[in-house]
């Protein structure tokens, strides 16, 4: 079988492996001039399986209120006047509820859950390197409110058998050791003990390398105009340079990008592009620099040890398909790296980007199968693209492929949207 991948980010590139590795002919095709040049590019590098879970929880919507008075919020609302934009957000608000967060996050649960599983197998199958630490995610509550809020998590980490450790100041200091020098900024922190971490993108052009051992064909600079239909089966994919690429089934793990080719024949997902912000900078002494992640509760900021790098992520701006970076769009997460660790990095080599989370209302990605027999989803991860890749990847390669999944696909398809 000749599988069509559209898309050569973290998603389209693991599914190219899955593919290859039972024996298909894969094709991976993208705009860019390589892998991982989009949303993979500079993430905040957390493989974030206990802390997979929704943004639309109860309460949200009046946080979201608050967050747009501080001066260094996580989260910009710009008034576009875009239908597609605020029905999306409505649908959000209306995922904000016990019940709805429950069903999603059981469902997002399930595919990191299984990413977390396969992912070594992986690893060892390859030999790929991407700075990888197992570690720990450390939760750090700037407030006391913050560290008694942090029950409710606690409960649903017990509920799905995710492994934690609620630490005191001294114990975080313990785990994170230049923490010591900023003690007073922080009350305590839950460790997520099964948390990973790794650069996103030097995985992603390591794993190209394998596929490409494999037989997989990349073809780079081929930005796709639109998907073809004839006789109700996917007929190919058209592009601007190499005209229309075919084969016998197809993949769109094309992150935001996918509804551009998916609504005009009738697949209509709401996925949405959430803008995020990132900067690397290099570690200028290990003793004060992180080791793992630290997720700062306030400001929703993620720092991460790559290897001799530092890379801290976070904001959440919602502001259509723009790729801007503003001479102050990093401004936050500079402030938090500087707050916490103002002597392991050099921050005036920091190199900022952004880029665009696709996002969809119930934070759920969507994957599997379409109304169309030979094509197949796999987008709408998020901010878990790199936790969840492996895990969504390995499931798609094999419903492409006929065969039944590892894990149950019940509320992972398009067919959720139906109604």
């Amino acid at each position: 079988m000749k599988v069509v991948v559209m898309g050569a980010g973290v998603i389209g590139v693991t599914t190219a492996y899955y593919l290859a590795k039972q024996g298909a002919e894969v094709v991976v095709i993208d705009r860019q001039t390589g892998p991982g040049l989009e949303t993979s590019y500079a993430n905040a590098g957390q493989l974030s399986y206990g802390m997979t879970s929704p943004w639309a929880a109860p309460g949200i919507p009046m946080k979201a209120v608050k967050w747009m008075f501080m001066k260094r919020r996580p989260l910009f609302i710009w008034p576009l006047i875009s239908p597609t934009m605020w029905k999306w957000c409505v649908q959000m608000v209306g995922n904000c509820n016990e019940e709805s967060y429950r069903i999603n996050k059981g469902r997002m649960v399930r595919v990191s859950s299984y990413s977390r599983d396969v992912m070594p197998d992986l690893i060892a199958e390859t030999g790929v390197e991407y700075d990888g630490r197992a570690q720990g995610t450390l939760q750090l509550f700037r407030t006391a409110k913050q560290m008694k809020g942090s029950k409710a998590d606690q409960d649903i980490l017990a509920e799905y058998g995710s492994p934690y450790e609620v630490l005191e100041r001294d114990a975080c200091i313990g785990v994170e050791p230049a923490l010591a020098e900023v003690r007073n900024k922080f009350v305590g922190g839950l460790r997520l003990t099964a948390d990973r971490t790794g650069d996103c993108r030097m995985f992603t052009i390591a794993l190209t390398e394998k596929c490409i051992e494999m037989g997989v064909e990349f073809q780079y600079g081929q930005a796709i105009k639109s998907i073809a239909v004839e006789d109700g089966k996917i007929a190919g994919v058209d592009t601007e340079i190499a005209g229309r690429i075919t084969g016998d089934a197809y993949v769109c793990a094309m992150g935001s990008y996918a509804v551009n080719v998916l609504n005009p024949i009738g697949i209509k997902l709401p996925v949405y592009p959430v803008k995020g912000y990132s900067v690397t900078l290099p570690v200028t002494d290990d003793a004060f620099a992180p080791q793992s992640t630290i997720m700062d509760e306030t400001h929703k900021v993620a720092i991460t040890r790559l290897g001799d790098r530092i890379r801290v992520a976070g904001q959440a701006e919602i502001a259509g398909y723009s790729n801007r970076l503003g001479p102050h769009a990093t401004d936050t997460v500079k402030h938090v790296i500087g707050d916490l660790f103002p002597k392991g990095g050099d921050i005036s080599r920091a190199e900022g980007w952004t880029g665009l989370r696709p996002m969809t209302p119930d934070g759920t990605p969507v994957l599997g199968p379409t109304q169309y027999d030979n094509l197949f989803l796999n987008t709408g991860h998020g901010t878990l693209g790199w936790t969840m890749a492996c895990g969504s990847s390995r499931a798609v390669a094999d419903v492409v492929l006929g065969k039944t999944p590892e894990i149950s696909m019940e509320g992972l398809t398009a067919a959720r949207y139906a109604r």
